[in-house]
């Protein structure tokens, strides 16, 4: 596919990305302005945060009637040169309870989407479909103590939006975020997810959160070093974290590339753990915004 960006919270060389069955997501391509009134409405850029030259955070007006679930993601457009829009599927970083949207994006290079982007501050405006879409989400899961949160690049932004989540901290014993990078600059949000811990809504079971920060390009000490599929099929990870992936308490959630999602698959399988599949309850759950 020529461009590349299709998914900008996927940076195609670092994240793990897989997909449950479930009804085809809409496609996203350039088209009309939207009617504000129909499918889309206009939205401001509140502020942007650079974490390095090529990942940015931006916040966005939210429109009254917009709802999520925890682990959605949203399709954003943006104007193109030619006059029509650009569209692109966000996970929300936010809380579904902020009274903004917060959104993690890679800027790739030539994209068509995000080098727009890049150039746009305060007050500038975007479009936003009216309606969340996905499926990764906790609700989807049927029992479970465990809950596994795989992520890589910035497909840690769901994630940020669970861990928000209060019934998430009720509902299970543990939460294990593995957080996958290439560089230690490029771990971003590390002091929101340390700053949960003193959150008036989480401060209580801050005992259940397992960050594991994984820096596969540079060693860093106290810090795993390798792909996140070497760290499961090799029990590293497990043995780092102190808990197993035992079918029957392990719920796993997966965001990032497509590139690794066949051999986390067989993986996670391997270990007789099973793919969710709405009607019939499994383990894991991975998105898909291809």
């Amino acid at each position: 596919m020529a461009d590349t960006e299709v998914v900008p919270n996927a940076s195609p060389d670092e994240l793990e990305i897989a997909a449950p069955v479930q009804p085809a997501r809409p496609q996203f391509q350039r088209g009309p302005v939207p009617d504000a009134s129909d499918k889309a409405t206009e939205e401001r850029i509140l502020d942007v945060r650079p974490w390095t030259e090529r990942l940015l955070s931006f916040h966005l007006t939210r429109p009254v009637a917009f709802r999520f679930e925890p682990g959605q993601f949203a399709r954003l457009g943006i104007a193109s040169a030619s006059g029509g829009v650009i569209w692109r599927a966000y996970s929300m970083v936010s809380a579904s309870y902020d009274e903004h949207l917060e959104f993690f994006s890679i800027v790739v290079p030539d994209g068509a989407f995000t080098t727009r982007l890049a150039k746009l501050g305060a007050g500038d405006s975007l479009y936003l479909e009216k309606r969340a879409y996905g499926y990764l989400t906790t609700g989807r899961f049927v029992g479970g103590q465990d809950l596994w949160l795989l992520a890589s690049g910035t497909g840690i932004a769901p994630f940020i939006s669970i861990l928000h989540d209060p019934q998430v901290w009720r509902q299970y014993d543990n939460i294990i975020l593995a957080y996958s990078v290439r560089e230690l600059r490029d771990l971003a949000y590390r002091d929101e997810i340390a700053a949960l811990a003193s959150h008036e809504l989480f401060a209580p079971d801050e005992h259940k959160l397992h960050f594991v920060p994984v820096i596969t390009r540079e060693r860093v000490p106290g810090m795993l070093d390798r792909r996140l599929t070497t760290l499961i099929a090799e029990g590293t990870l497990e043995a780092h974290v102190g808990l197993t992936l035992d079918p029957g308490r392990a719920r796993i959630l997966v965001c990032g590339n497509p590139q690794m999602l066949d051999d986390l698959r067989d993986v996670l399988s391997a270990r007789g753990l099973r793919p969710d599949r709405g009607k019939d309850p499994g383990n894991f759950a991975f998105e898909n915004y291809w």
